[in-house]
């Protein structure tokens, strides 16, 4: 694993961009014999392993990009590229690669079939997720399993939830068309800049008089473009922001409410503004059964400690495979010895040994889903 994981994190590619990633990956398999199928429409792949008997049909989920971030870790392994695994993706991949292998090579030990899904570009929308499912990575598949090692969570553990587990996440871009003019004549003007900063006031006014106190939500305004000169009212400003919320009714409110205030900003100061809204990334939603018996799964295999974390704030990708079928998406404590920089950092990194807990835990969570009579 580590030596997967090392080549891995040297090598990084960015989402879309990951073809040595992707032919390293494909290379593994096919020294193996084993029967491993491209994906139509990207640099994924999967592997489709049968058991001795038929049974149930679980799909096994890492993912293999990396960030556009020049990385500071100081590892002898660090890439160097202006690329860097600073969210665990190299560790993801090398932990199922080995399991996978330890699969294949025990299949007549268990029933029912697994596939192990290698999918790329988790990091940037649209995701690889949705392109796997249009090229068939989830055909006759009952059940998911995915994982992520966290740095921020205790070395060791194992950490899940039932239900809404991760937050859902749009994108939108709003410009504003003014009037420009000179400094001295405001009057003769209509200033994009004093519109903006309107607007992104009002927007903050969703969350704390639109969207009820019982239900959670976030709307950031990550980009203000409104550079100009200082004795010049400027005519344009363009705005970027980001929503995040864990129910899609609140998603739908957000999104309604801000093109509803937009609109009524650009009627109260007479100018034009226009809204680019994308929804991607949906509700991480872990199925309760499912996860319920796989954490006692876990008890009973003495995988300790396992805790409910509650739901997380970032967005994950896996959100699509968990609104196709029941699914399980996990956590595995990876907190280093030293300090512990968070995810998407240029330091960033993780307890390698954390594969391991990972390849155990899934290997459990995997019999599980493939005990047909017992889910039943």
């Amino acid at each position: 694993m580590r030596e997967h994981r090392r080549w891995l994190h040297q090598h990084a590619e960015i989402s879309f961009q990951e073809t040595e990633t992707s032919r390293y990956i494909y290379e593994f398999y096919k020294k193996r014999n084993m029967p491993v199928k491209r994906q139509a429409h990207g640099n994924g792949m999967w592997v489709t392993i049968g058991g001795k008997n038929p049974g149930k049909h679980v799909a096994l989920r890492a993912d293999f990009d990396a960030l556009p971030i020049q990385e500071e870790t100081g590892l002898s392994f660090a890439c160097t590229t202006g690329a860097m695994h600073a969210c665990g993706h190299d560790a993801h991949t090398a932990y199922l690669m080995i399991l996978a292998g330890c699969l294949w090579d025990t299949r007549e030990r268990w029933n029912g079939t697994v596939r192990i899904l290698h999918q790329p570009a988790e990091e940037m929308p649209p995701g690889g997720a949705r392109a796997m499912i249009a090229d068939g990575a989830l055909q006759g598949i009952d059940y998911v399993l995915g994982c992520h090692v966290m740095n921020q969570l205790e070395f060791g553990g194992v950490f899940y939830h039932c239900g809404a587990t991760q937050q859902a996440r749009a994108k939108f871009t709003i410009q504003i068309q003014g009037k420009g003019g000179h400094g001295s004549s405001p009057h003769e003007a209509n200033d994009a800049i004093v519109i903006a900063g309107h607007l992104v006031i009002a927007l903050q006014t969703i969350v704390s008089r639109r969207i009820s106190p019982m239900e959670s939500g976030v709307v950031t305004i990550g980009s203000f473009d409104g550079k100009g000169e200082f004795n010049s009212i400027k005519d344009r400003v363009i705005l970027e922001g980001d929503v995040r919320c864990m129910a899609e009714s609140t998603r739908k409110k957000i999104e309604e409410e801000i093109k509803r205030i937009a609109f009524g900003t650009a009627c109260t100061y007479g100018c034009d503004i226009t809204v680019q809204y994308q929804n991607d990334y949906p509700v991480l939603w872990n199925d309760p059964s499912l996860t319920k018996r796989v954490v006692r799964e876990w008890k009973k295999a003495g995988i300790a400690p396992v805790t409910d974390c509650g739901p997380l704030n970032p967005s994950e990708d896996f959100s699509y495979y968990s609104q196709q079928v029941p699914s399980c998406f996990f956590y595995i404590g990876a907190q280093p010895a030293g300090k512990a920089y968070p995810h998407h950092h240029p330091k960033f990194d993780i307890r390698e040994e954390a594969m391991m807990k990972a390849a155990r835990a899934m290997t459990v969570a995997t019999l599980t889903c493939l005990a047909e009579k017992e889910m039943r």
